[in-house]
């Protein structure tokens, strides 16, 4: 299925795709962090006849209701496109220091360059989780950055024994 992604100055990005019965489907990515689900017209593909305005909340339920792990598949495909991009998904161990711990207390963007883009937890995955989640043993910590970022952030969340 391809997504078209549209540049809106001043506002954010828009991607869509139509769907199997012909009917166009878009989120709008505002500048603001907010999104904007809308529904195109049937007569008009044009013309949005629905937008529902979600918050980041909203739209993070919004996206694990509708399969989030499709994140960390377009991630991996980036990967493969941007040269120099490393993509990984770090298993935090039960004796990490940071489970129970929020992810701004681990600090891997200011400390490695990388940003975490998504935590598996179980069946269930937070993209774009804010630096107030709570790390729990065995979540699976999605990491975007160069080879050397990916790799201090791993030793960062497992440093192992010393």
């Amino acid at each position: 299925m391809e997504v078209e992604e549209v540049k809106l100055p001043g506002v954010g990005l828009r991607h869509d795709f139509e769907c199997v019965n012909g009917r166009r489907i878009g989120v709008v990515s505002l500048k603001t962090g907010g999104r904007q689900l809308i529904v195109y017209g049937a007569k008009d593909p044009d013309a949005v006849e629905v937008s529902v305005d979600l918050d980041v909340e909203e739209a993070t339920v919004l996206a694990e209701l509708l399969g989030a792990p499709r994140v960390i598949e377009r991630l991996n495909r980036l990967r493969e496109q941007v040269d120099g991009l490393a993509t990984t998904g770090i298993p935090l161990g039960e004796d990490s220091p940071y489970v129970g711990r929020t992810m701004g207390d681990a600090g891997i963007r200011s400390k490695t360059g990388s940003s975490i883009v998504a935590v598996v937890r179980g069946d269930d995955v937070t993209p774009s989780p804010t630096p107030e989640f709570t790390f729990h043993a065995d979540d699976r910590v999605i990491v975007v950055g160069t080879d050397e970022g990916v790799k201090a952030a791993a030793a960062i969340l497992n440093p192992g024994p010393s």
